[in-house]
């Protein structure tokens, strides 16, 4: 660990590892500042808060489902430090129509909701193209035994950014946010100019710009292998089932907990804390196996806590009419423990079915496929996002409750356990067969 952490010090690493923090950090800081502030400030209807947060989970996913093949392409031809510091430029002027649209929303509510949208899809092509450099460009700037203590700083700091931003994003103001944001941002363009040369390995590629026909020959060249097919799908019904789970918690803690953004906030912050806590569980439980025998189970207990989530909603007893509680009184309410536990099993349980598949995804193909298996699974689970994120919208349009969205969660989770199932008996059964012919 100690030997990780002094990569730190080192300028071929420090300036890629800042550069993704801030990254991650403003890509949270904006997004929830967006959905709490349309909340909470602009909206007074809950399907309208849903089908705005759907809208803009939908718009932000859409181009890692367009663009994911293409910007592989890119990052495996071009210098990637170069890329970088186009990146990094770009999102100076993102984050700068994301806050024109903080700071109109309240007086031109229009023009600053079509701003925000506006930079939260141009956002999702900044991530797409930033995505595959920061993993890529680990083996060429580290040595050999430096590779793996580099990519576990990076995921650590990303997950620290995420929870900041989050937490941000819930305790200071729109005018705060949207001074925040353009700042990162270009604190954030000076330190991926620092980004050693990280030059193409190899020939030239012959670049397929034609992006539908480069991703479908992506997925076709990789979920041709059932394994990694029913792999790749159970991770994309999680993705659905989390899409519709984010998109639904603002405007439920608002109208059915009647609680602050605060509140809101905090909700997500444990999401993202109770993930990391499944992680972690799973590692320590498999020790180093990779294996999908425990996610079937694990997402039928995630499933028993969305029901758990959906029932200390429904018997939840709200504010007084016209007020919300804040993080304290909501804390204060004797039945406020039954929240944080559903909220805190969802989590860790969705931890500990999701990590094994990742594993196993990029450790049951041989090395030169790994990228391209990474970039399909990109693809697929991007598209079950978007359909997550309509089938809010289609629901609320139907008449259903944000308590109601809750039960497809469940139903959900149902059959992504029927998926992992049928990869555990599809992973043993590859098992046998390689070591029959051994």
């Amino acid at each position: 660990m100690q030997a990780s952490l002094r990569l730190l010090g080192n300028r071929r690493f420090l300036p890629l590892f800042v550069t993704q923090f801030l990254g991650a950090f403003n890509d949270n800081l904006f997004k929830t500042s967006m959905v709490l502030f349309a909340t909470y400030a602009v909206y007074r209807d809950p399907q309208q808060e849903s089908n705005f947060n759907a809208l803009a989970t939908g718009l932000f996913v859409l181009p890692f489902f367009l663009l994911s093949a293409l910007s592989g392409q890119l990052a495996d031809n071009m210098d990637k430090s170069r890329i970088i510091r186009w990146v990094k430029l770009a999102e100076i002027f993102i984050m700068g129509l994301g806050a024109a649209g903080l700071l109109l929303c309240e007086g031109q509510p229009v023009l600053g909701i079509g701003l925000m949208l506006g930079a939260v899809f141009l956002m999702g092509i900044h991530s797409t193209f930033f995505g595959p450099i920061k993993y890529a460009i680990l083996p060429q700037h580290l040595h050999a035994d430096e590779v793996l203590g580099g990519t576990g700083l990076v995921e650590a700091g990303t997950y620290i950014a995420i929870l900041a931003g989050t937490i941000a994003a819930g305790w200071i103001s729109p005018m705060a946010a949207a001074v925040a944001v353009v700042a990162v941002a270009c604190v954030g363009f000076f330190s991926g100019r620092m980004i050693p040369p990280a030059p193409r390995i190899g020939p030239p590629l012959t670049i397929d710009y034609n992006v539908f026909r480069s991703s479908w020959k992506l997925i076709g060249g990789t979920m041709h292998i059932p394994r990694l097919f029913l792999a790749i799908m159970s991770i994309s019904f999680f993705w659905m089932v989390a899409t519709v789970l984010i998109v639904i918690f603002p405007p439920l803690v608002k109208n059915d907990f009647t609680a602050t953004k605060e509140v809101a906030s905090l909700f997500l912050a444990i999401f993202s804390i109770g993930i990391a806590v499944g992680s972690i569980a799973i590692n320590r439980l498999l020790q180093g196996e990779v294996s999908a025998r425990y996610s079937p189970v694990s997402v039928i207990i995630m499933a028993g806590f969305v029901w758990f989530f959906q029932y200390v909603t429904v018997t939840w007893t709200p504010a007084p009419a016209g007020t919300l509680y804040d993080v304290a009184s909501f804390l204060g309410q004797p039945y406020s423990w039954r929240v944080l536990l559903a909220l805190f099993g969802v989590a860790v349980f969705g931890g500990m079915f999701v990590v094994p598949l990742y594993a196993f995804l990029t450790t049951t193909v041989g090395k030169d496929e790994t990228a391209r298996t990474v970039a399909a699974n990109n693809v697929v689970n991007s598209g079950a996002m978007v359909i997550g994120a309509l089938v809010i919208i289609v629901a609320m349009g139907m008449g259903l409750s944000n308590r109601q969205a809750l039960l497809i969660v469940a139903a959900l989770c149902i059959v992504t356990a029927m998926l992992a199932w049928r990869l555990h008996r599809a992973c043993e059964s590859h098992s046998r067969e390689q070591a029959a012919r051994r």
